[in-house]
């Protein structure tokens, strides 16, 4: 079994048709944003911000904080609530709260997607330029990305986008 029929049995177990509330940090520094490459979620890469699924209990915050530091090591402090997206593609159905974030402290690392019984996707993480997203094609980026002109306008969506 491929990795991405592993992928598909494991996103059909744990979130196919049911709604996932996600959380994602858009975390700049120096003209560059934090970016996650997954491989295997689809036939390429892909790059988003950091985040993940929010645990029954658990703030958005809360959540943001603990999938910063999962996947990239880092501790952040979460700034301002930024927009909402919703993704639906059967049989997955998300909604993903965005927020504007800093890092506090720590050094940056590559880190792990422990969602259960799924293959490790996450294949690097780093902070890239507004030109390198630009220049990404599009299938390789998360959707909100069509949403703009270019890639440094996330920092100033507001409202809710269906991607």
């Amino acid at each position: 079994m491929t990795i991405n029929e592993k992928m598909k049995n494991t996103v059909q177990t744990f979130y196919g048709n049911r709604l996932r509330v996600r959380v994602c940090g858009v975390c700049v520094h120096e003209e560059r944003l934090l970016m996650v490459n997954h491989h295997g979620i689809t036939n390429s890469n892909f790059w988003a911000p950091p985040g993940g699924g929010i645990e029954f209990g658990e703030s958005a915050i809360d959540c943001l904080k603990r999938e910063f530091k999962e996947e990239t090591g880092l501790d952040i402090h979460v700034d301002r609530f930024l927009f909402a997206c919703e993704f639906i593609a059967h049989p997955l159905h998300a909604i993903e709260l965005f927020f504007n974030v800093t890092y506090q402290s720590a050094k940056l690392r590559k880190g792990a997607d422990p969602e259960p019984g799924s293959p490790q996707v996450i294949q690097d993480v780093k902070f890239i330029s507004w030109d390198e997203i630009a220049a990404t094609p599009t299938n390789e980026l998360h959707g909100i990305f069509k949403m703009m002109s270019h890639p440094s306008e996330i920092t100033t969506l507001n409202g809710y986008f269906k991607v």
